[in-house]
């Protein structure tokens, strides 16, 4: 359990293979996913490596995979999934492995050429038939009409004087299929460059035809063209050239148009049996490799991996072992060893591997174990910036203090009913949800985040039922401690009623649990009251949460052994954060405590001091006046005195954070006559390892820099506890925002459908609710909840863990099958 509260102690250790065990234990280390490799050779480009040769050959296999995958999914064919993991495949299978995935590939290449070869030659039979079949009218209207004044209509004045006695007019012709949307322009483009001596008749082609290129489905158009010579001849080929018009072979006389009719269709009824066999077995064939491919997959991708860590190894002088580095966590050492020797008894080796551990200066990354609930807490705090080596993690703090926070903001039991729910909904199923791999970042995002959802439900149902607000209206479960001695029309009508606990309406005894319900006819005083109270918890909780921040940096320095940090920083900071902001918290609980309605005067609420200008007064050392006549300035005897110690023992901690920590290593330099000094007592290391991010390590820093970087550090804090106590404010206004919210959308939306009678309100009811959830949902819940969300996370990362959170180390990156294979990435650096 410790490593929760502290990253996992790590070790830097010196592995020694075997060659022909170096394989076969390199996959054992990638199931098992515990250790992280260091490239031994950083200056060698990746194609002078030992394994380049294998780790090409992995991204050929899987470059046939992909192209499988394609056609499998162009198909609409489903992949097998059973979820496991298949083993590494040896090296001696991948020749296997290469000849199965070649033949596929070669065998499908085949099937797809032959397919579009004969989808090609089916295309153009199709579009012959449509030209014989649509060209036979255009020939039928031209032997109607065999007059001069239409053959004029045809030619022009040309032809007119070109049929004269004595002359035979014999018309050409070209026939072919052109796509729909290009006729108008083939049109136009045939009456400028033929100066309107040619005729075109076309006709659309009802059903779409297939490309046997992409498989699109095109409309096109059957067109004929009339003309007379052969210089117009060539123009009109040369301009169907240019529009991509297919032309086709079409005879004149009725009889061979039949009988060329009847030969193509007969063609194409061979044709359509042919194409249904090859179809039929792609479909075999792709159906048999959809069966098999994940697991190829997975197969491949271990294998790429398992050649790319090899290549950050290094081979010895004698080439026949081969040294890598890694780091590993402490405690898993012997789980570790146990997997090298799995690895090699596999290999059949029989020389041991070696495991030795180094002793190294080098910062080590940082590894939190996580599980499924606790992993998503951890990401919050890894988007900040990854724990410095050893330092306190706040992620097992946030697990309470995060869905806490945004509960003060969301507190509703109506709507944290609704987010509990989803997120209960996600926990129940998330196996089935798991399996379920989808591209959408958005549920990527909610599932992943479905125990912090969960949570986040949970405590707003119970800050819900603290300010007794569900839906924007109350629970009366206790019954209420006031009697109104108002009628009910007063009560129902009067938009100025407001309650007071000095007369005799108020039992004088506090509400069991939350807030009295009452408090919902009093619309003057409502929101004055409960102003009050979110500001001053928000306040409290805020002052709390800080100080919780700079006890948490007091473990660092203890741990680190950090002793100047821990006197001239902890101490001063804490005294710092007590005697200003606690203090104020304190006066709050004594206003509580001391001031009443039904008190004897001076006690009463009139003579209570404004907490706020109390504390200015205080920090300016100026005398307070009386809130009112014959009332106290103080509430407590001593007041004065006490607040002028706590402002004087505020400033003196300022120059304590400024200068005493940079003083104490400057004499600590002098007294060591070293200019820097190698070792000080104030920055020790522990463990060989450095300090990390809980300590301060200036054993390489100029003094100018010390204090250059003493003063703003110190400067941010002390002017950071006044606007981060401020910044905790946004917990009554966010509160305050959301209950106004639920009851606009009560009063103008909901209560519209209430107000109606009879069937037609029910259905007038109805429609008005749908409207009313559909705001709920997407407004109150969504929108307000990521909002609630973004400002939780600002209070953690900002002010809480600025007190004691340095986050300047890099994350564990183990070489795991697990995360490549989850990732679609065969490379292991990838993953880091």
């Amino acid at each position: 359990m410790g490593s929760l509260f502290r990253s996992e102690e790590m070790a830097l250790c010196q592995l020694f293979l075997q060659s022909e065990a170096a394989y076969a234990c390199v996959s054992e280390l990638g199931e098992l996913g515990l250790v992280q490799f260091r490239d031994l050779n950083p200056d060698v480009n990746a194609f002078q490596r030992k394994f380049v040769n294998e780790v090409r050959r992995c991204d050929e296999m899987e470059r046939k995979l992909r192209y499988l995958e394609k056609e499998i999914k162009k198909d609409g064919i489903p992949m097998l999934d059973t979820g496991e993991s298949p083993e590494a495949p040896q090296p001696r299978e991948m020749i296997d492995l290469e000849a199965t995935f070649e033949k596929l590939e070669n065998e499908l290449r085949e099937v797809n050429q032959n397919a579009e070869a004969l989808k090609r030659n089916f295309l153009e039979l199709t579009e012959l038939k449509h030209i014989l079949r649509k060209t036979q009218v255009f020939f039928d209207e031209m032997a109607d009409n065999q007059n001069e004044d239409e053959q004029a209509q045809l030619l022009g004045e040309e032809g007119v004087r070109a049929n004269q006695p004595g002359q035979n007019l014999k018309l050409g012709f070209v026939a072919g299929v052109i796509l729909r949307e290009k006729l108008p322009a083939f049109e136009r483009m045939l009456w400028r460059a033929c100066r309107g001596n040619v005729f075109l008749r076309q006709a659309m082609i009802e059903s779409p035809l297939e490309d046997p290129t992409n498989g699109d489905q095109v409309y096109k158009s059957v067109f004929i063209i009339f003309f007379q010579g052969d210089q117009l001849k060539t123009r009109v080929k040369k301009i169907c050239e240019g529009f991509r018009a297919t032309l086709y072979p079409c005879p004149e006389a009725p009889a061979d148009r039949r009988e060329m009719a009847m030969g193509v269709m007969t063609r194409i009824e061979d044709l359509n049996t042919v194409l249904g066999q090859t179809q039929d077995h792609r479909h075999r064939v792709l159906v048999a490799a959809a069966k098999n491919l994940k697991n190829w997959f997975v197969k491949v991708r271990k294998i790429k991996a398992i050649y790319h860590t090899l290549n950050l190894f290094n081979l010895d002088v004698t080439q026949k072992c081969l040294i890598a580095e890694c780091w590993v966590p402490l405690l898993d050492i012997e789980t570790i060893q146990l997997a090298l020797r799995r690895g090699t008894e596999r290999s059949g080796s029989s020389v041991p591997p070696i495991l030795n551990r180094m002793q190294t200066f080098e910062n080590p990354p940082t590894y939190n174990r996580t599980n499924k609930f606790t992993k998503a807490f951890q990401a919050l705090i890894d988007a900040y910036g990854v724990a410095s080596y050893r330092e306190m993690n706040p992620a097992p703090y946030t697990i309470i203090t995060f869905p806490f926070l945004f509960a003060v903001m969301f507190g509703d039991l109506g709507h944290g009913a609704i987010m509990a729910l989803f997120g209960l909904w996600m926990i129940r199923k998330e196996k089935g949800l798991a399996a379920q791999k989808t591209d959408n970042e958005i549920w990527n995002i909610f599932f992943a985040g479905r125990y912090i959802i969960f949570l986040m439900g949970a405590f707003s149902m119970y800050t819900g039922l603290i300010y007794n607000d569900i839906f924007s209206k109350s629970l009366n479960i206790f019954g209420s401690h006031w009697h109104l001695s108002y009628n009910k029309s007063t009560v129902w009508n009067n938009n100025f009623l407001q309650l007071s606990p000095a007369t005799s309406d108020y039992e004088g005894t506090p509400y069991p649990f939350g807030l009295d319900p009452i408090w919902q006819v009093a619309t003057s005083n409502k929101i004055v009251f409960q102003n009050a109270y979110k500001m001053k918890i928000s306040i409290i909780f805020g002052v709390l949460h800080m100080i919780f921040g700079v006890i948490m940096s007091w473990h660092n320095h203890t741990y680190f052994r950090n002793r100047l940090s821990l006197i001239y920083e902890f101490i001063p900071q804490l005294v710092f954060l007590l005697v200003l902001f606690f203090y104020m918290v304190l006066l709050m609980f004594i206003k509580w405590n001391r001031y009443e309605a039904t008190n004897a005067f001076p006690m009463t609420e009139a003579c209570a001091p404004s907490i706020l200008i109390t504390f200015i007064d205080m920090v300016l050392f100026k005398e307070s006046k009386p809130p009112g006549k014959d009332c106290h300035v103080y509430m407590f005897w001593g007041q004065s005195f006490f607040q002028t110690v706590f402002v004087l023992i505020a400033l003196a901690c300022i120059p304590v954070m400024l200068l005493g920590k940079p003083i104490k290593i400057m004499q600590a330099r002098k007294l060591a006559n070293v200019q820097p000094i190698t070792g000080g007592s104030s920055d020790a290391e522990v463990g060989g390892m450095p300090n990390g991010g809980g300590g301060g390590h200036h054993d390489e820093e100029e003094m100018s820099e010390i204090f250059i970087h003493q003063g703003i550090h110190t400067i941010e804090y002390v002017l950071g506890s006044v606007s981060h106590t401020a910044s905790y404010l946004r917990l009554w206004a966010l509160s305050l925002a959301h209950a106004q919210l639920a009851e606009v959308l009560w009063t103008m939306v909901l209560s519209l459908g209430l107000n109606k009678e009879g069937w037609l309100g029910g259905i007038f009811l109805t429609v008005v609710f749908a409207f009313w959830a559909v705001l709920t949902v997407g407004i109150l819940v969504l929108m307000e909840g990521l909002s609630a969300f973004l400002h939780t996370l600002r209070l953690h990362w900002v002010e809480f863990q600025s007190k004691f959170y340095m986050g300047q180390g890099y994350a564990f990156a183990p070489f795991s099958f697990d995360s490549i294979i989850e990732n679609g990435s065969a490379a292991a650096g990838e993953t880091e």
